[in-house]
């Protein structure tokens, strides 16, 4: 059982930088990683589908961990997934691999422990020998990854969590909230937080007890998902109000993400390319970069609300 544990609030699926060559940018992820942590967010996760792991070699992968927890310096905590093996026993190799990178915790992917096909006892068995396999004191995580076909995790495997002691985070997409509350229900008292993925449902899901955000959308206006987060409580109303913008906003996700995300940050004045390995940039158009321009700047009016 991990001492370790997951604090409450927003934890950005972080991007990954690339060069023209196609190669990753750690210049340019060191001056993400500043500009995250300067929007106050809790923690970064790192080496996640945003960040393209699927189309990353074992040895990116474990690289680019090893940049973000360098990065951050322990300003922040960072937690990482690399998790993207089909064989088990590939799986407890890089899971290792990353986890010796100084992450605070591992992130395991749903869909990696069983085909779409296969059931709960299958998914569970396999669990248990992959998580026997690691070290004791590794805290562990869950992404119900929509890619390559999104499986959320069930009561039986939310239970399995709660009583082995060894996960602190799940990071939800099932975009339902009957579905949220009941995984929230089952990790009552224990220390397994579900941070919810969907920005239409935040506001109801932190009201039912999720601990907080981890999605694309920490991409484009962080320290608003961290204000409502923070302040939905003692600020009802001011919740409302931009909830409402966050869940409207997030539909630019749908338009061409990761790109979008890269301009979005381009525009804040990072140093990064719109290249990406899943997508050409050159499929972001010009209406397509407008509507990202006038997002951002609605997303400025709420900045000047918030403070």
């Amino acid at each position: 059982m991990s001492a370790k544990t997951i604090a409450d609030g927003v934890w950005p699926t972080m991007i990954t930088p690339f060069a023209a060559d196609g190669a990753i940018d750690y210049d340019a992820l060191g001056a993400l990683v500043d500009w995250y942590i300067g929007n106050g967010v809790t923690g970064l996760f790192a080496v996640c589908q945003s960040s393209e792991m699927f189309h990353l070699s074992l040895s990116e992968r474990v690289s680019l961990s090893q940049a973000c927890v360098r990065a951050a310096a322990g300003r922040v905590p960072v937690i990482a997934s690399g998790h993207v093996s089909y064989a088990l026993d590939d799986q407890i190799d890089e899971v290792r691999r990353i986890a010796d990178t100084g992450v605070h915790a591992v992130v395991l992917i749903s869909n990696r422990l069983a085909r779409e096909y296969e059931d709960d006892e299958v998914f569970l068995r396999r669990l248990d020998r992959l998580v026997s396999a690691l070290p004791d004191d590794l805290l562990l995580g869950f992404y119900e990854c929509p890619f390559p076909y999104k499986r959320l995790v069930s009561p039986a495997v939310m239970r399995y969590g709660v009583e082995s002691g060894r996960f602190g985070f799940l990071k939800d997409t099932s975009c339902s909230l009957p579905n949220m509350r009941e995984k929230i229900r089952i990790a009552s008292g224990s220390t397994f937080k579900l941070f919810n993925a969907n920005a239409a449902s935040l506001l109801e899901s932190l009201r039912s007890g999720a601990a907080g955000y981890s999605g694309v959308m920490a991409n484009f206006h962080p320290d608003l998902y961290v204000d409502l987060v923070a302040n939905h409580r003692s600020n009802p109303e001011r919740a409302e109000r931009l909830q409402g913008f966050l869940g409207l906003a997030s539909v630019i996700e749908r338009q061409y993400y990761p790109v979008n995300a890269k301009y979005a940050l381009s525009m804040e004045g990072l140093p990064l390319t719109t290249a990406s390995r899943t997508r050409d940039p050159n499929g972001l158009t010009e209406a397509m970069k407008l509507e990202v321009e006038q997002m951002t700047a609605v997303a400025g009016g709420y900045r000047g609300e918030v403070g």
